[in-house]
């Protein structure tokens, strides 16, 4: 008989969301979400880590609201037994096992958001060698390619933590696993997975490697191969296009990529694969870097406020909007302003440490160097030697 989870249903009216406002958030049916809360169905994966996303849950809440199993000590340790003989046995691996470790790698990047990339790289690394070797050994066809596509999940996510670990230094071990996802992704001719790791790739380019060209044609590679599988990931492609072209000082053909970004980003539908990696945010937090990178301060700032206002207190992406707002500052010269908004990324990056966050900082801070005696200036650079040395 069907458990109630009563525990999802309390997150959802604590997070004051109704079946119905839920279920269109989600993009799925008020009738979907009651049977999740009266255990008659499970959410997808896929859709698992956009539902941990709205409810601001983490990963074991997530569990253990979708999985009430307090008083079956035994169905608790089921899944760990199944893979546990999957591996002692790879050849005899099935569909279930492998759409459990998928789930576990869709979990895992749930997580990045709001965990450090050093706490999270064992458990991704792990993820990837039992996926490798499963998949050596795996006999039938259709388990063999959902293993490929759980390779290509695990190969991009440990990209992503290789490098976010690295504080967006190590760009060759990052590419290398991203290549390895995108190889992995046309093996099964799954352009989803592929057009993920060609963007993950452009994102080293552009943003570590600092090649705008180099990035340029990867974000257009991206597009190409999502187009018409993803309005999201063409969307999210157009818009690092458009960060490039910034970086680049095309600034018509930038405004032209964030316009083409935003059309996708309307035109999302019920059945998009990866509406997880969507975010109301993101069109204004990349088009606010643009303009700060055209050296268009005003319209930077007004936009990156806007975004600064709605992302998570505590994540990765909010440092990063609001050490460019802090950049956006300094090129106006408001340095109360500019210390004031370094402070709070600060904040976040001490939560986190998301490499991305400690670089951009850190930059902001060398644009500081001119003021370094203002008493605002010097509040920022001691509490920068701070947080380092208590690293």
């Amino acid at each position: 008989m069907a458990k109630p989870r009563k525990g999802l249903a309390a997150r959802r009216k604590a997070m004051g969301y109704s079946q119905e406002s839920l279920a269109e958030l989600l993009r799925v049916t008020p009738g979907t979400v009651g049977r999740w809360e009266q255990g008659k169905s499970t959410p997808e994966a896929w859709l698992q880590p956009r539902l941990a996303k709205v409810l601001e849950v983490s990963v074991q809440e997530l569990i253990e609201l979708l999985n009430p199993r307090a008083e079956s000590p035994a169905g608790e340790t089921a899944d760990v037994d199944r893979l546990e003989r999957a591996l002692a046995n790879p050849s005899k691996v099935d569909l279930v096992t492998v759409a459990e470790l998928r789930q576990h790698i869709a979990l895992l990047s749930v997580r990045y958001d709001g965990e450090r990339s050093t706490g999270l790289l064992a458990e991704a690394g792990q993820a990837l060698g039992q996926t490798c070797l499963l998949r050596e050994h795996a006999r039938e066809y259709r388990v063999k390619r959902d293993l490929l596509a759980a390779e290509a999940e695990a190969s991009t996510l440990m990209g992503q933590f290789v490098w976010d670990a690295s504080q967006r230094r190590d760009h060759d071990a990052a590419k290398g696993h991203f290549t390895t996802a995108a190889e992995a992704a046309r093996k099964i001719n799954d352009p989803v997975l592929e057009a993920i790791a060609l963007l993950r790739t452009s994102y080293v380019e552009l943003y570590g490697t600092e090649d705008p060209a180099e990035g340029l044609v990867l974000t257009e590679r991206a597009a190409d191969v999502a187009r018409g599988h993803s309005d999201v990931l063409t969307g999210l492609a157009e818009l690092h296009a458009a960060e490039a072209r910034a970086m680049l000082g095309e600034r018509v053909a930038c405004e032209r990529s964030l316009e083409r970004a935003q059309d996708h980003f309307g035109r999302i539908s019920a059945d998009e694969p990866v509406v997880e990696m969507f975010s109301e945010t993101q069109h204004d937090r990349l088009a606010g870097s643009c303009y700060l990178r055209l050296n268009d301060a005003p319209r930077a700032q007004s936009t990156l406020e806007r975004v600064a206002s709605q992302a998570p207190s505590r994540s990765k992406s909010r440092s990063i909007v609001l050490a460019n707002l802090s950049l956006a500052h300094i090129q106006q010269r408001e340095l109360d302003h500019a210390a004031a908004a370094l402070h709070v990324a600060i904040d976040c990056v001490e939560a986190t440490w998301g490499g991305g966050g400690l670089k951009v900082i850190f930059g902001v801070a060398q644009e500081l160097r001119p003021w370094r005696k203002e008493p605002v200036v010097d509040q920022v650079y001691d509490r920068l030697f701070t947080m380092m040395a208590a690293s």
